[in-house]
């Protein structure tokens, strides 16, 4: 019987033009699961982090698979979002998990990827009687296969929740506003407002701060780039 329902804290969810996806309510971090193999796609992440500010939720960035060969790619990649202020955790799932575990400790949260990245996987050493079913990725593809079909929630410990996410090959952002957006670029924030019209989209209109700021190396054209896809993919 259900007595009562507590107020939801925190909400995330990904969206089209046609319909919302809720992923998790009440979650206090969400873990985004990158992967040496096969090859991750960083717009994907960047959605992901920017659905994670938008909601108010911390953001954990994990690059699995770290004792397979040619990772210094991949880790080049994530030197960015290391200089921003993301922490990015290097693992090895199935040879030690246990540079994850002070991570999840006293926090709700949220695997998120793309197939393939080792979701199941992290799962599996973590609580080895749960047997998770993973696969092998496709090298063909470079491309993973679905295992998760469902969301699942697993008790860590008393205070430790961990959901386990379907595989996602997209991560739309339509329930998001173009002020939301913006303010989600945490290294857009100090430029905020200093543009020369208080409209400004930043995308192509004159005494930009944001442009500005990329011309001095404040911020990251492939940032910027991903911003402006997205302003135009929400305006529409």
């Amino acid at each position: 019987m259900i007595e009562t329902t507590l107020p939801r804290k925190t909400l995330l969810y990904r969206s089209n033009a046609f319909k919302s996806k809720m992923l998790a309510a009440n979650v206090t971090q969400i873990i985004i699961v990158l992967a040496t193999q096969p090859s991750f796609y960083e717009a994907l992440l960047n959605r992901c982090l920017i659905a994670a500010e938008a909601a108010n939720i911390k953001a954990l960035i994990v690059l699995n698979k770290c004792d397979l060969a040619d990772n210094d790619d991949a880790k080049k990649k994530l030197e960015l979002y290391t200089t921003l202020g993301y922490q990015v955790l290097p693992l090895s799932a199935k040879e030690n998990i246990s540079t994850l575990r002070p991570y999840l400790q006293g926090e709700a949260s949220i695997l998120v990827g793309q197939s393939g990245m080792g979701k199941s996987t992290i799962i599996n050493s973590l609580l080895p009687d749960e047997l998770v079913r993973t696969q092998e990725v496709s090298h063909v593809l470079d491309s993973g296969k679905h295992t998760t079909t469902a969301a699942h929630l697993y008790h860590l410990d008393e205070h430790s929740q961990l959901i386990d996410s379907p595989g996602l090959q997209e991560f739309g952002l339509h329930h998001l506003s173009t002020n939301e957006l913006e303010h989600a670029y945490i290294e857009f924030r100090p430029f905020l407002g200093k543009c020369r019209f208080n409209n400004c989209k930043h995308l192509q209109e004159p005494d930009c701060a944001i442009t500005a700021a990329m011309a001095t190396n404040k911020i990251a054209p492939e940032r910027l780039a991903i911003y402006k896809m997205l302003r135009t993919e929400i305006s529409r």
